[in-house]
Parts: C-alpha cells; sequence; structure tokens
C-alpha cells in the first residue's frame, strides 16, 4: 500500500479530487532546475549555433531577445496557473480546466508525443561533444560528424545508452532524479559562466558585431531572420517542467511560478550572453566555420585541449540532465492523464510503486519510445535536424491550447482564479495586465508554430530528400492529431476503469 501525503499541500492536491501519492521532495532550486535543464542552453546552443548564424549572419543574435520576450508572455501565463492549479500533468490539467475535456485530452497528447521525440532529440546530442572528450566514445566507424552516416549510427547507440540510464533513474525516484539534476544543473551553470567568461576575456571584436549582416543567407534579410529566429526557438521551450512537478513540490502555489518564471529568464539572460560573447570571441565570422561547427568551432580556437574537454564535459552533464528533465516531465503528464482515465492502460499507467513512489510505467514508455524513434532512424543523418523541428512545433501547439482558452476565459471574465493562498498569501496575478498578456502571447504562439513548421528546404532537406521530409512538420502534426482522434475514440467508448470524476472547473 502507498503512504499518502498528509501535509497541508497534499490536502490541497485532494481538494482537485486526487489522491496524494507522489513524494513531495523538491525545494525551490530543484524546481528550477526542472526547468532550467529542459531548457538547457548549454546543450542547446551547442547544437544549433550554427544553425542560427548561417542564416542570418551575426545579427541572428537579436532574434534571442524576440523569442524571450514572445516566450516570457507565455510563461506569465503559465505561473498564473500554477499558482491556481498545483497539479501534475500541467499542460493537460491548465488546458482541461480552461477549455473543458477535449481540449485538454489534445493538448497533453500533442505534449506527450513531443516530449517523447524531444527526450530522442536531446539524447542524440551526445555524439556532439563525447568523441570529441574522447575517441574511444566512437563505437561505431571513425566519423564522428552527425551528418555522416558513421556519427548517425553512433548518435543512436549513445542516446540509447542515455534513455536507458535516465529511466533508470526516473523509476528509482524523484528524491534521486533531483539530486542529479540539481548537481547537473549547477555543473552546466558554472560551465555557462565559464564560457561567457572566456569569450568576453578573448574578445576578437567589439559588441557592435551584432549589426552585422554581410554573412546571411541571399535574398531578402527579413526572411534569414525568420530562418535563423528558429535556433531560438528550439531552445526556449520547457520552462513550464515546475508546474509539471508540481505534486512533487513543497508549497506549489508559491515555489512554481517562480520557477516557471526564472528558469526562462536566467536561460536567456546566460544564453544572450553565450551569443554575444561568441560572435565577440570567434577567430573569424567568414572562413564559413561559425556556420559549420557552431559554438565548437569557438570553444576549440580559444582553449588548449584539457580546458576545452572540460568544458565539453559541462555539456556532456547538461545534455544527460536536459533528458533526464525532458523524461521525468513526460513521464508526469503521462501519470496525469492515465489517471483521469484518459489513456490506453490507464490504470497501469497511472500505478505508482509503493516503495520509490513514482510512476514507474510511463517512465519505461518514454524510454522505450524514445529508442524505438533513433533505432528506427538508424544511419539517417538527415533525420536528426527533422525530429528536432517536428517536435518544438508539436509543442508551441500545445502551449497554444492553454494560452488560447485562457484567453477565451479572460475576455468573458470567467477564469475564476482566487487571490491568495489558503493562509492568506497573496498568488501571483498578472492583475489588470492579464488580457493583454495573454493576447500576446496567442499571437506569438501560434505565429512562432507557423514560422517553425513552413516547408524551407534549408532546414527540413538540406542534403535533399523527398517530399514528405519538406512537409515533416506539417505532416507529423496532421498525424499526431488523426492517431489522437484514434486514441481518443478508443478511449472514450471503453471508458477505461479504474479513476474517479475529476471536479468541473470552477
Amino acid at each position: 500500500m502507498v503512504a499518502t501525503d498528509t501535509s497541508a499541500e497534499g490536502a490541497d492536491l485532494a481538494s482537485f479530487g486526487y489522491q496524494p501519492v507522489l513524494h513531495r521532495k523538491l525545494g525551490r532550486f530543484a524546481s528550477f532546475a526542472a526547468g532550467f535543464s529542459f531548457v538547457s542552453i548549454l546543450t542547446t546552443i551547442f547544437q544549433f549555433f550554427g544553425l542560427g548564424y548561417s542564416f542570418g549572419g551575426a545579427s541572428f543574435f537579436w532574434t534571442w531577445p524576440l523569442v524571450f520576450a514572445g516566450q516570457l508572455l507565455v510563461a506569465l501565463n503559465f505561473a498564473e496557473l500554477a499558482a491556481r492549479y498545483p497539479i501534475s500533468g500541467a499542460i493537460y490539467q491548465w488546458a482541461r480546466r480552461l477549455g473543458g475535456e477535449l481540449v485538454g485530452w489534445f493538448a497533453g497528447w500533442m505534449m506527450i508525443i513531443a516530449q517523447i521525440v524531444t527526450a530522442a532529440a536531446a539524447a542524440i546530442a551526445l555524439q556532439v561533444v563525447l568523441p570529441s572528450i574522447w575517441d574511444g566514445f566512437q563505437l561505431v566507424g571513425t566519423d564522428t560528424a552527425l551528418t555522416s552516416h558513421d556519427g548517425a549510427m553512433n548518435a543512436v547507440l549513445l542516446g540509447s545508452i542515455l534513455l536507458a540510464f535516465t529511466t533508470t533513474i526516473n523509476v528509482i525516484g524523484i528524491d534521486l532524479m533531483s539530486r542529479i539534476n540539481s548537481i547537473g544543473v549547477t555543473i552546466e551553470i558554472v560551465g555557462v559562466a565559464a564560457v561567457i567568461a572566456l569569450f568576453f576575456t578573448s574578445a576578437e571584436r567589439g559588441p557592435g558585431v551584432v549589426l552585422q549582416t554581410d554573412q546571411a543567407a541571399p535574398g531578402p534579410y527579413w526572411a534569414a531572420f525568420l530562418v535563423s529566429g528558429l535556433m531560438a526557438a528550439y531552445v526556449m521551450v520547457g520552462f513550464n517542467s515546475a508546474g509539471e512537478l508540481s505534486e512533487e513540490t513543497v508549497n506549489p502555489r508559491q515555489v512554481a511560478p517562480r520557477t516557471i518564471l526564472s528558469a526562462l529568464t536566467v536561460s536567456a539572460l546566460g544564453g544572450g550572453l553565450i551569443l554575444l560573447g561568441a560572435l565577440m570571441a570567434a577567430p573569424s565570422l567568414s572562413d564559413g566555420a561559425l556556420a559549420s561547427e557552431g559554438l565548437g568551432y569557438v570553444i576549440t580556437a580559444k582553449l588548449g585541449t584539457p580546458a576545452g574537454k572540460v568544458v565539453l564535459a559541462c555539456v556532456a552533464c547538461a545534455i544527460t540532465v536536459c533528458t533526464l528533465a525532458i523524461q521525468t516531465a513526460g513521464s508526469r503528464l503521462m501519470f496525469s492523464m492515465a489517471r483521469d482515465g484518459k489513456l490506453p492502460f490507464a490504470r497501469q499507467l497511472a500505478t505508482v510503486h509503493p516503495r520509490y513512489r513514482t510512476p514507474v510505467l510511463p517512465a519505461v514508455v518514454i524510454g522505450v519510445l524514445g529508442i524505438g524513434l533513433l533505432v528506427l532512424n538508424l544511419g539517417n543523418a538527415a533525420i536528426f535536424a527533422t525530429l528536432a523541428s517536428v517536435c518544438i512545433v508539436t509543442i508551441y501547439l500545445a502551449y497554444a491550447m492553454v494560452t488560447t482558452p485562457l484567453l477565451v476565459r479572460r475576455i468573458k471574465g470567467t477564469t475564476g482564479f482566487q487571490v491568495s493562498d489558503t493562509d492568506g498569501t497573496p498568488l501571483f496575478s498578472l492583475g489588470r495586465w492579464g488580457l493583454a498578456v495573454n493576447i500576446g502571447a496567442v499571437l506569438w504562439g501560434l505565429g512562432m508554430a507557423v514560422n517553425l513548421a513552413w516547408p524551407r528546404p534549408e532546414i527540413y532537406t538540406p542534403q535533399g530528400g523527398g517530399w514528405w521530409m519538406l512537409w515533416a512538420a506539417p505532416l507529423f502534426v496532421l498525424v499526431t492529431l488523426l492517431a489522437g482522434v484514434l486514441v481518443h475514440r478508443v478511449v472514450t467508448a471503453r471508458a477505461m476503469p479504474g479513476t474517479e470524476p475529476l471536479p468541473q472547473p470552477a
């Protein structure tokens, strides 16, 4: 029998109709770390810097504060919701309470699919780092480039090993996961600070470099700027993870809103300084190396081999905790939907291990499906860029399925938001700015989803490929929705047993 949480937070959760069965272990830093490690600027900027520079030149830097401003609008709405609905599986829970069961189900479904794909895409990044630290990590062939056949094969192998590791940690418990995640985030923050210091103390040019467009792709600059903005769009997602872990967070109504905002803001500040420093410190802006090798080119040029390998080891830690955080958030979302009877095999997926107090099967399912996704594309180098793109599109759409019904409720004046906690402590609120911020969040999210999904050959078929790869993002969204329709019908028809009906939104 699983012992229940009898704390004030447990009673709060029970008021939503749920039995508190998860370990409530996460403090403020661990909650922050969950969101920060999902964003993982050291991982994602390392992966995608070359993409942004190759299209926008040095001025692509300005896409970073632009994307941060747009995502901050979304995060502010999420922070307000996290204070009112401190429940695991936040995207699903928020969407269903604002837009109804069907909207909530599809928001959760799309987010689960996105997190499975994102976990696989994050795990692939080990190939960019580990063989550079030690050639013994190149277990297949000799060519370490991710775009090569050998590199792609090895990326699948390393990624599968990482997913097996993160699955094991997630099964053992939130306590171990949070300790590893917090240590990894601390290492990542130290690595980020070291990289920023290195770049700024060895600058080749001044900050005015961010006004240069001479290395941009041919054609009108606005078009190149839109494409280069995908780099920042790929990075600044997942800050909602603190909300996903609300049932395992101490005082979540106060902690989660702040850590959602701080995870995004700290990531944006650190990432912006890395981008600026790299552009100032790069040995050359015109030899093609920044576009082809990205951040690794600057680090290699500025650090000797031992020091460079230390930085790369920090990146490897960041990749590990990034994958771990994505899988943790995804497993809590799957658990949350399952206990409402909204997924096939709901009873099994909603079962919590009596000792570890973790939803074991959701973690295993995400790990196995992530590995399966990698194996399915074994040896196909071109698929990795496509993976990164399609999963981010799906995340933006899932976010929009929260912000859009929230906007409808604001317009109708039916949000029903309480203003203070049970002890009288004020809850995070946008106040009179709520409507304007919400409108901006919806317009931003839908516009960026279109920008991400646009069938650009330079993004989806840079080395050639079939029409299906060019249209991969819209097709992926369509297939996800159609599969969701089928699964939803099956679940509804079978009326999955084992859960109690939830209270209606206030």
